[in-house]
């Protein structure tokens, strides 16, 4: 007859239980694995097929007991990790869609917005536009599998263990949402330089031949020339959004550093 104690009960569901929560943190955050499009099942079972597969993987779980408030705190904080790597590859959509806010304005299509289920809020077309192509090249890079991988690596540096997180890597999460404007601006600076030359030039024109109604013919002509522009511009962002895939993986190494005790 087979046997076990309570307390050998208590190590199966926490050694499950959890990374579970860890990784559910990550895909309520994180890119592609967040989108609303995907089922909520679909992504609890994913949730549940990657904690079986990494958990034969892990060190011993702490002995506590499943229904105690210290393992309440233990799970809590497992999903804050997951949160917060998870926020840190949004930030990076989240710059590609910003740029897209500062083009769409100077282009005139500012008030050509609609309701994006990926954010739950009106966005922009061109917003809307440039976060498919930055989704696109994620995948065809395997952006998300490196993510993952990148992922998996933070149970050996911060192990399942009651133990508070390091304060210092909220800094770092909160110094790494300035690339939000930084880089936002530099994706959009080639479009933004030729719009505001051609939107000053409207202005003086208009200023030196006032019976010409400048801003009636402005703003097809601006909206004509930002397209063109978009379509020579956009095949070109490929590798400067690698570059903020990398630096997204960085942060992420970084941040997990700074959570250690």
């Amino acid at each position: 007859m087979i046997s076990f104690t309570i307390d050998q009960l208590y190590l199966w569901i926490n050694a499950f239980l959890w990374p579970f929560f860890r990784v559910l943190g990550l895909f309520m955050v994180a890119p592609l694995f967040s989108e609303s499009s995907i089922p909520l099942q679909v992504k609890v079972g994913a949730a549940v097929l990657i904690s079986l597969v990494i958990a034969p993987t892990l060190a011993p779980m702490p002995a506590l007991p499943t229904a105690s408030w210290e393992a309440l705190w233990l799970a809590l904080q497992q999903v804050l990790i997951g949160i917060a790597l998870g926020f840190v590859m949004r930030i990076v959509f989240a710059i590609v869609m910003l740029a897209g806010e500062f083009i769409g304005f100077q282009m005139g299509l500012s008030f050509a917005s609609f309701f994006d289920p990926g954010t739950g809020a009106q966005t922009a077309v061109i917003s809307r536009l440039l976060n498919l192509v930055a989704m696109l090249v994620f995948l065809a890079v395997n952006g998300h599998l490196v993510m993952l991988n990148a992922f998996m690596h933070t149970f050996d540096i911060i192990p399942i263990a009651p133990s508070s997180l390091n304060p210092n890597g909220w800094g770092v999460l909160i110094e790494w949402t300035r690339e939000l404007f930084l880089s936002g601006m530099l994706l959009a600076l080639p479009l933004l330089i030729i719009l505001l030359t051609m939107n000053l030039a409207f202005g003086i024109l208009n200023r030196t031949a006032q019976q010409i109604t400048i801003f009636a013919v402005g703003f097809p002509i601006t909206l004509t020339t930002g397209l063109i522009i978009l379509t020579i511009v956009i095949p070109q962002t490929a590798p400067f959004l690698m570059q903020l895939f990398e630096a997204g993986y960085e942060t992420m190494a970084r941040l997990v550093y700074a959570f250690q005790n």
